[in-house]
């Protein structure tokens, strides 16, 4: 389970199998690496912008080979990027890619932390990110983050002093941690934390540097280092049969939506640190003149002189021997004053404690979810696999203030099964992500519990604690109730335990096109969250748009069955968009949410709910050609958007391409970043432009440059050369400069306000240059910029037109953006006015 903690060596075997969901079961050695980390009194934080951006060698070193509390505070959670794995994006990539950084510090042994501010794509810029993210909120969190886990050291990925020259996001995060560095321990900043926690300040702050930054291995090796400690990052753990940035490659491979799967690497590797504030370590450790022993709080002396001896006497044959002295020192840290490393240790001690003892503590629900005044069964399973005497006295279970208390002498490996039913209360809260709990801006997430701000994800909704009397001493261990079950294909698997709506209600496709005033069907389908639900589905709209029926009857039988009822939707007769949205009734209660499942063998299964809406779009568009021929890239919902308007969409396997194949197709549409990801597209390029050059149209949507194997160096029939040119304001202006072509004038006639109400961006990756059979239709530019022409090229190629495009249709498209429709409809109908027109002669 995702809230256990995972060491290296386990994961690396997790991992291999693709299983990240298990419980960790440690090894000796693993134990004995715990114990190194236990009598390590020191933190450090690691602070950057997005899932991906994390140094994970730095990461694994300061927690594998300093031994400290390493944590990574990543300012968003990538919610505005790509996703080369599946459709998530936006929210819902957020939540993905969240359960990637978990994954990765489970493989690196780092903490995960987060800030409200929502990823809105790219920004050029640090003053345009501080302000759509509100500066003071996001800043505030930092703080947050910095007061709670108390760091001695703080690193920062990326350099505050470069403000414009690299990613808004990236210089941000880097200026947000200088200035929270002074502001943690004043108490005038942010005062109404400080009735949660205690102001702090770390001892320094480092800028995480490297010839990158520099421009080249020449001018970094000029430049003055002074100020920096250079790390050796490739150094060889034995206990754990891995070396550094073997570990670090694992932990990177977990941010597969961002394609950063790599092989590992070994050997030494040397990272830089340059001092920015505090006093510059007079040796090569980052915590160099700080006290990290046991002797750094009051008390603590006398718990270390127990833990070291147990650290060096440790046998690795029999760990319990050790349960007696770690009770022991368990005991005495009860007593020290210092409630911070009281609250940290205790947990490092109970989790090695469990390990030494090797107990087996589980909370197993029957099934993956329940409802609100539902009734669950749970096994509990208790194990201890030592001589050390332990007495299972008490369980209680966490949400439903239930208890109970076998008073069970748990003998050596004889397992101890209690088969346990609760009732949920009404008032228990529907799992998923906490930040999506209420509505949210470009910007920033709203969440209004100041201890919920900076956790990665919701607490479990249940938890039991196992009281355990060890030597004579109460200890409480607390788990959380999962879900444990066995597929025939992949074994044993683990999911979280979540509650549900008593019924949830989707509409598949979330935007519909209507081109005229005819009445379309609309499918809604109600999943059930409990057995025998029944009630009426209604359907809200938009004023002028007509729903028949007005409400429809339903009955499930059993849980997660589901049902389809469809209504007819009449737009107006005028333009006209907004949403629909099912609304269910049961028992004189509404319901009006979709639940969204993540399942990827690398995270744990997600349930996310979200409001269950459909956009509804009434405008008029025209188009030509029926059958379009469709090469996913690295995954978007273009295909599905076209269908909205009548065109028939057929995905291509590109090893399926033959000389001819093409021919049937009225345009062939390539996927955002083919190129980048489809290895096959290499050997079918030759094939695609002589569809092309017999009469076809080939539309290439954007890629990333450089990215691909040299065969795709050129991937149009003509020069033409991709840059990181992008327009990352969505109202920027748009200029149409090629007004005469056909691409802005059939069959819709495209007019500036078509770019009106475009989100995230315009698009990304643009040519730079380019051949002079192109022409360019478009001009854009961010503020203060120079306009860009390379957003939409098309150019003839025998008989047929290949047209380039890094516009974001990927994004506008199914975000119902009318004026993206009829652009993309007129660039499937290039060619055919022409044809149109000799038609025309001809009759």
């Amino acid at each position: 389970m995702r809230n256990f903690w995972v060491s290296v060596l386990t994961l690396t075997v997790v991992v291999s199998t693709s299983f990240a969901q298990r419980p960790n079961k440690p090894s000796s050695t693993e134990i004995h690496h715990k114990l190194q980390k236990l009598n390590f009194l020191g933190t450090a934080l690691y602070i950057a912008a997005h899932p991906d951006d994390e140094n994970t060698r730095l990461i694994s070193y300061l927690s594998n080979h300093d031994k400290a509390r390493t944590a990574y505070l990543s300012i968003t959670r990538g919610d505005g990027g790509q996703n080369l794995i599946g459709s998530e994006l936006r929210e819902l990539l957020g939540v993905l890619r969240t359960q990637e950084l978990l994954a990765a510090r489970r493989v690196d042994g780092g903490e995960q932390w987060f800030t409200r501010a929502n990823d809105f794509g790219y920004s050029k810029h640090p003053n345009e990110t501080l302000r759509i993210w509100d500066k003071e909120k996001v800043l505030g969190d930092v703080v947050w983050a910095i007061r709670n886990l108390k760091p001695d050291v703080i690193v920062n990925r990326f350099d505050h002093r470069t403000a414009g020259s690299t990613h808004g996001h990236h210089t941000s995060s880097a200026m947000l941690s200088v200035e929270a560095f002074d502001l943690a321990n004043d108490p005038q900043a942010y005062p109404n934390q400080l009735q949660l926690t205690d102001a702090w300040q770390p001892r320094r702050v480092f800028f995480n540097t490297s010839w990158w930054f520099y421009g080249s291995q020449e001018n970094f090796e000029k430049a003055d280092k002074s100020k920096m400690l250079k790390l050796d990052v490739g150094v060889y753990y034995p206990e754990l049969g891995l070396s550094n940035n073997e570990i670090a490659s694992i932990a990177s491979s977990q941010h597969l939506c961002q394609g950063f799967g790599r092989v590992t690497t070994r050997g030494s590797q040397d990272e830089y640190v340059e001092l920015l504030k505090g006093d510059l370590p007079a040796g090569n450790s980052l915590f160099d003149g700080i006290d990290t022993s046991w002797s750094r709080i009051k008390g603590g002396k006398a718990i270390g002189d127990i833990l070291y001896q147990v650290e060096k006497d440790f046998d690795f044959a029999n760990p319990s021997k050790h349960i007696p002295a770690l009770v022991k020192a368990y005991q005495m840290l009860q007593n020290v004053d210092n409630e911070h490393w009281k609250r940290l240790k205790s947990k490092e001690l109970q989790s090695i404690i469990l390990d030494c003892a090797g107990l087996y503590l589980e909370a197993n629900a029957a099934a993956p979810s329940t409802t609100q005044g539902d009734k669950v069964k749970i096994n509990i399973e208790a194990l201890n696999r030592s001589d050390q005497a332990i007495t299972l006295k008490e369980i209680k279970l966490f949400g439903a203030e239930a208890k109970l208390s076998p008073n069970i002498a748990l003998d050596n490996n004889k397992k101890e099964n209690i088969e346990w039913e609760f009732a949920v209360p009404n008032t228990t809260s529907n799992s998923g992500p906490y930040w999506l709990n209420n509505p949210w801006t470009l910007g920033m997430y709203a969440v209004d519990n100041q201890k919920m701000i900076g956790k990665a994800e919701t607490p479990s909704a249940f938890s039991t604690e196992f009281i355990l009397n060890i030597n004579g001493i109460d200890i409480a261990f607390e788990k959380p109730v999962i879900h444990r079950y066995s597929k025939p294909d992949k074994g044993e698997l683990y999911e979280p335990f979540v509650v549900l709506p008593k019924a949830t209600s989707s509409i598949s496709e979330k935007v519909l096109i209507f081109s005229d005033s005819k009445t379309k069907e609309v499918l809604v389908s109600v999943k059930a969250g409990m057995d025998n639900a029944s009630g009426e589905v209604a359907l809200n709209h938009p004023e002028g748009w007509v729903i028949s029926p007005e409400r429809i009857p339903f009955s499930i039988e059993q849980k997660g069955q589901e049902q389809t009822v469809t209504f007819r939707v009449t737009p107006p007769v005028h333009d006209s968009e907004g949403n629909i949205s099912p609304v269910i009734h049961i028992d004189g209660e509404a319901y009006g949410k979709e639940l969204v499942e993540i399942a990827y063998d690398h995270i744990p299964k997600q349930s996310i709910l979200l409001p269950s809406e459909a956009k509804v779009v009434r405008m008029n568009i025209q188009k030509t050609g029926e059958h379009i021929g469709y090469i996913m890239g690295a995954g978007d919902k273009v295909p599905e958007s076209l269908e909205q308007i009548g065109y028939q969409v057929h995905t291509i396997d590109p090893r399926d391409i033959q000389k001819g194949s093409l021919d049937k197709y009225d345009a062939i549409v390539v996927g955002i970043r083919a190129y980048n990801v489809v290895e096959d597209l290499k050997y079918k390029q030759p094939l695609l432009f002589d569809y092309v050059s017999k009469g076809g149209n080939m539309i290439v949507q954007y890629n990333t440059a450089g990215r691909w194997d040299k065969q795709f160096e050129n991937i149009a029939p003509h020069s033409l050369t991709l840059s990181r040119d992008r327009v990352t304001d969505e109202t920027a202006k748009v200029s149409i400069v090629a007004n005469d072509h056909s691409l802005v004038n059939f069959p819709n006639t495209i007019k500036e306000s078509d770019f009106d109400g475009w989100v995230q961006e315009r698009g990304l990756y643009f040519p730079k240059e380019w051949s002079p059979e192109f022409t360019p239709i478009l001009s854009m530019g961010d503020e203060g910029e120079p306009q860009t022409e390379g957003s939409l090229l098309v150019a003839p190629y025998g008989e047929g037109h290949y047209i380039y495009t890094g516009l974001s249709f990927f994004r506008e498209l199914p975000a119902g953006v009318s004026g993206a429709y009829k652009l993309f409809a007129n660039m499937l109908s290039v060619g055919k006015s022409e044809v149109k027109s000799e038609s025309n002669v001809k009759g």
